[in-house]
């Protein structure tokens, strides 16, 4: 026997174990992250830097401190929110479906358009974010949007059939016990609203100039101008602007603990009709009746019945599909999150991540 090729053969062995060794620890170094990077999503980074960002925007500054855990478990979600948008962001970039700059330049104007331009860079300032991060996350969410759009909304159907099971396992819910009235304002103040949230940024600061604005408002409605858009585009009640002025259904009871003058014009009007304005202590109101529902059970066949039920399944199926298109996104992405194994490997204790707090970024930077 050839002791020599045995041992050769050893060698040649050893030589290609070590090799081998040297090759994946070579793989080992560069899987490393820099400890600022939280999680890894098919190759992409997700750092420290991010999830405090949006931390920061979940937090009331005013409020009471959260405790450490609570920081750290709050932070642990919002890693999680950021995954999913990464793994279906790439989903949309292979299907073609990421939002155009077009498109990311139209939602960031909607966005600003309600602020003067320093009440905007103010509220940047606030989160520490700047307009590339903000027009980064319109980019996301629009693309993200176009593409659950194509793979889950557009794949939901509701039958006749679905609509009359839910009326009948459902009819309580449309026994109307009172009347009801949908009705729509425009509220016009005669003072400096803090926070205007109309698109043309129009504020009354007076008398004088609220009774001109109103005037201006009839003019126009006489004329025939559409009332849902002047109260997006003048209304200075912050919380109804963004809607058209739409106040929702409000019940008789609910009349009777409104001012009198406001509750017998209500009473008084029929659906479609405008009201004259009505001068109360916090200002001048138009006000529009949409609709009047009156008690007792509504049919299936009252057009709002049908939409309150489709709007209903839809959302109930959209939620389902979003949910199981999801997982099985995730279930086919690489994800490592980092910042979970820290906490898991601290067993109780604050890991390392969590010992120091990243101040808020300045604007510009």
């Amino acid at each position: 026997m050839d002791h020599s090729k045995g041992r050769k053969g050893r060698v040649a062995l050893l030589s290609l174990a070590a090799m081998l060794f040297a090759v994946a620890a070579g793989c080992n170094r560069q899987a490393q992250h820099a400890p600022d990077v939280w999680a890894v999503v098919n190759g992409k980074e997700i750092k420290r830097e991010e999830i405090d960002k949006y931390y920061r925007t979940r937090v009331n500054p005013e409020g009471q401190e959260p405790s450490q855990e609570e920081a750290l478990s709050l932070k642990l979600n919002v890693l999680d929110e950021l995954i999913n948008n990464e793994i279906l962001l790439e989903r949309a970039k292979k299907l073609n479906l990421e939002a155009s700059d077009g498109e990311v330049e139209d939602k960031f104007t909607e966005l600003k358009s309600p602020y003067t331009e320093d009440e905007f860079q103010r509220r940047l300032k606030e989160q520490g974010a700047t307009v590339e991060d903000l027009k980064s996350d319109l980019r996301r969410q629009l693309s993200i949007q176009k593409l659950l759009n194509r793979e889950v909304v557009a794949k939901i159907s509701i039958s006749d059939q679905d609509v009359s099971d839910f009326y009948n396992a459902n009819r309580p819910q449309f026994n109307v016990a009172e009347p009801q009235y949908h009705i729509a304002q425009i509220l016009v103040t005669p003072r400096k609203e803090q926070q205007i949230r109309n698109r043309k940024n129009d504020d009354a600061t007076n008398e004088a100039e609220a009774q001109r604005k109103v005037k201006m408002l009839m003019d126009r409605l006489d004329s025939g101008a559409d009332f849902a858009q002047l109260a997006m585009d003048y209304s200075e009640d912050m919380n109804t602007a963004g809607t058209g002025g739409d106040l929702g259904y409000v019940p008789e009871s609910a009349l009777n603990q409104s001012d009198p003058a406001l509750k017998r014009i209500v009473l008084g009007m029929k659906p479609g009709q405008v009201s004259q304005p009505i001068q109360l202590k916090e200002g001048y109101r138009i006000l529009k009746l949409i609709t009047r529902e009156s008690p007792g059970l509504r049919g299936i066949s009252d057009p709002q019945v049908q939409q309150t039920i489709r709007d209903t399944l839809r959302n109930r199926k959209e939620q389902l599909l979003r949910s199981a298109y999801l997982a099985i996104a995730r279930d086919e992405a690489r994800v490592t999150n980092y910042l979970a194994q820290q906490v898991i490997e601290a067993a109780g204790k604050l890991p390392d991540a969590a010992k120091t707090v990243v101040p808020p970024r300045s604007i510009g930077h």
